[in-house]
């Protein structure tokens, strides 16, 4: 269900807008979208499981801010991102 070292920092290589960066809203998205995936099946194969429900809901809540934030300052990066990640809006 956690996202592995590996993984994170492949995420933050791709995602980076210049060498060293690791907070940037693009890579913060990336590597919510990234435990969203993890947690889906979880929730899927767990129905019942209402605490990893209201962690996974609250991933969902924070990724959302942070999409509206980016949409807010740049359009360009927010669509490129979209398009990167592979979600829908």
């Amino acid at each position: 269900m956690s996202i592995t070292k590996e993984k994170k920092t492949e995420l933050i290589g791709k995602f980076a807008a210049f060498p060293g960066d690791t907070g940037s809203t693009e890579i913060q998205v990336a590597i919510l979208t990234e435990r969203i995936n993890n947690l889906t099946g979880h929730m899927k194969s767990h129905g019942k499981d209402f605490h990893s429900r209201r962690g996974f809901l609250m991933l969902v809540g924070q990724r959302r801010r942070l999409l509206d934030y980016l949409k807010r300052v740049s359009e360009t990066r927010y669509r490129a991102l979209l398009e990167a990640l592979g979600l829908r809006r």
